[in-house]
């Protein structure tokens, strides 16, 4: 089926949904959260280039814009469960880097099998992009947990993902995630709530870690 299969699949991700089994107001899809991201990032490294960084922008917009390609294959899989241990993130990584090859052994013509096994290849690392990536992942779970707290959902598992997220944030050292939590992350808190949760008390506790 050649590059088509490839296309044909990207619908998939319109079909799968952020945190399964969970009440919410409003649903996300992974092809949503794969677009914020990559406009998260794109602003995230214009901050970086503003304090003296360079950035790879293929590299960047290529790792973001199919950085939960491999969704396709195994689902989106809770934060929790995924991070329960090294060894489990380290075995779901395994399983979906193998499907996402197969794919590509299968479908992609053999000219064009080095660009994608590149572009569909894990993207967070120490790189700047890849830390970039990083950021702009958890800055989605962020609003996403951030607009049902604010909406009244009293879910534990949005708590749980506000703070995770915002504590991976904040250990990440890169000029645009202090500008994150020094002039995005008041406005957002500053929102008006109609939660019975203290999101304010949620984000300072989460900060002080």
């Amino acid at each position: 089926m050649g590059i088509h299969a490839y296309f044909r699949s990207l619908n998939e991700l319109e079909r799968i949904f952020r945190c399964p089994g969970k009440f919410k107001f409003e649903v996300h899809t992974v092809a949503a959260h794969s677009w914020k991201v990559v406009q998260y990032a794109k602003t995230l490294a214009d901050i970086e280039e503003k304090n003296g960084a360079t950035i790879d922008w293929k590299k960047l917009y290529e790792i973001t814009s199919s950085h939960d390609y491999g969704e396709i294959f195994i689902g989106d899989i809770k934060t929790p469960v995924k991070h329960s241990s090294m060894e489990l993130r380290s075995l779901i990584q395994q399983v979906e880097e193998g499907m996402i090859n197969n794919f590509i052994k299968e479908h992609i013509p053999e000219e064009f099998k080095s660009i994608f096994y590149n572009q569909l290849r894990e993207g967070k690392d120490d790189s700047i992009e890849g830390l970039i990536l990083e950021v702009a992942d958890k800055m989605d779970q962020v609003y996403e947990a951030f607009s049902e707290l604010q909406k009244g959902n009293t879910e534990k598992e949005f708590v749980v993902m506000y703070r995770n997220a915002l504590v991976k944030i904040k250990n990440i050292n890169l000029k645009c995630v202090d500008y994150f939590l020094e002039k995005i992350l008041p406005d957002m808190v500053n929102e008006e709530s109609i939660s019975s949760i203290d999101i304010k008390r949620i984000t300072e506790e989460a900060l002080a870690l």
